[in-house]
């Protein structure tokens, strides 16, 4: 999941973060080399391993992906790897769920994160957005990111669970994306997904290799089975399964890198309060603060080559991503600095 990307309409074409293309439209002359703080990618990767040559030249083989499907069940919590799918990304797991149902009453926890909206429009279904799970009484489908995004908003699992018990028994589902959970003291509900509950859990943005394009889909056996079906035979590359398996086998790596971001966002939320931000939330991943000024500070990075995100239904609100290095810190630090 990318940053929260607002529709320019209802399942119109969304804008998303990362796109340096559009910073550089924006603001021609800006300081180079450009800083992408506009997603909520970890921006100390997971160091790939060395891969053999047959994970490009051959197809991906059933026994790898059972393998991935595995290292993913285990460091979920997930006790049956039956009830892992893997996919290229999240996203094509976003629209490959309204494929799955017949026309639906939809029900999107937000603001959130724009393609969730837009994937169950493009597929016909009846959606609204509503700000609390409280207030998707009547809804099929309720679709949930925890900890959402751009606010770092979370639920408690047992409401959660209680909706996905109440949707299930009607033949519903509660979707949870889980995109931001890795590094959070947030409860994730992939442990205990059963009949009404797809949890989603992404790869790229806790490991830092977006460009793998590796997520999950943790569901019962049955739609599970489902969602692989739809995605179609080979759908994850050999150098994903490969790199995918390596990573969410390292626990260590994990728990060093949910330490260092930890440090990374209070340090960040730090350095916006000195510079009048006043924080809305989010994750260790990235920050969302409100600033008076913010269309002229926004102005005023792009133009010092610092990229972030900004929002059209939110237009005091920026979002931050965590810079990478010590030379990012401190180009960051002299355009924050008060005048």
């Amino acid at each position: 999941m990318s940053g929260t990307e607002e529709a320019s309409g209802r399942g119109g074409p969304i804008a998303h973060g990362g796109d340096l293309d559009a910073a550089q439209a924006l603001f021609p002359h800006g300081e180079l080399p450009w800083i992408d703080l506009s997603t909520g990618i970890n921006p100390v990767p997971y160091p790939c391993p060395p891969l053999e040559a047959s994970a490009f030249r051959r197809l991906p083989s059933r026994a790898d992906l059972n393998a991935l499907c595995a290292a993913a069940a285990h460091a979920y919590g997930v006790a049956d790897p039956a009830r892992v799918a893997a996919a290229p990304g999240t996203q094509i797991l976003i629209e490959t769920l309204p494929r799955l149902r017949p026309h639906s009453r939809v029900a999107v926890i937000g603001p959130t994160y724009g393609e969730h909206e837009a994937a169950w429009l493009r597929g016909g279904h009846a959606v609204t957005l509503v700000p609390d799970p409280a207030q998707a009484e009547g809804a099929d489908v309720v679709v949930v990111v925890n900890p959402n995004n751009p606010d770092g908003r979370s639920w408690e699992a047992s409401t959660l669970l209680d909706l996905a018990g109440r949707l299930a028994r009607r033949g519903g589902w509660l979707v949870v994306d889980e995109a931001f959970i890795d590094l959070e003291a947030v409860e994730s509900l992939a442990p205990r997904a059963s009949s009404g509950l797809v949890v989603l859990r992404s790869f790229g943005k806790t490991y830092g290799l977006a460009g793998i394009r590796l997520g999950f889909a943790v569901a019962e056996p049955a739609l599970a089975l489902r969602i692989g079906a739809a995605l179609g035979p080979w759908a994850v590359p050999g150098p994903a399964l490969a790199i995918g398996r390596a990573a969410l086998s390292d626990e260590a790596w994990l728990r060093e890198a949910a330490i260092d971001r930890h440090a990374d966002a209070l340090r960040l939320d730090r350095l916006l309060a000195c510079r009048g931000g006043r924080i809305v939330g989010g994750t260790c991943l990235f920050r969302t603060a409100a600033f008076d000024d913010a269309p002229s500070l926004f102005r005023r990075l792009g133009e010092a080559g610092i990229y972030v995100r900004r929002f059209e239904a939110n237009p005091h609100w920026l979002r931050f991503g965590l810079p990478a290095d010590k030379g990012e810190w401190c180009r960051l630090s002299r355009v924050l600095k008060p005048a």
